[in-house]
């Protein structure tokens, strides 16, 4: 099994809403206000970096944060919901 390279799911849209200075997923009927860093993360998700590549940008983009241990949780939780593929 080759790694997990996440994107977005088809029916799913990210964008930037500049009235609430925030990223949003834009889903069938609903809308998902993305809040902190989860944007950033969502904005790597594009099929081509897998799990380990989207957390090393965040790590040397962000040091210090604890990107490792929640960024893959956080990937999971979107997939779970059917937002990732």
């Amino acid at each position: 099994m080759s790694p997990w390279r996440p994107a977005l799911a088809r029916s799913v849209l990210l964008r930037r809403d500049r009235v609430r200075g925030a990223d949003l997923l834009v889903l069938p009927e609903r809308v998902v206000v993305l809040r902190g860093p989860a944007g950033h993360i969502v904005r790597l998700c594009d099929g081509r970096r897998d799990v380990r590549g989207i957390v090393d940008e965040l790590g040397a983009r962000f040091p210090g944060a604890p990107v490792a241990d929640e960024v893959p949780v956080f990937l999971g939780k979107l997939r779970d919901e059917g937002w990732l593929r």
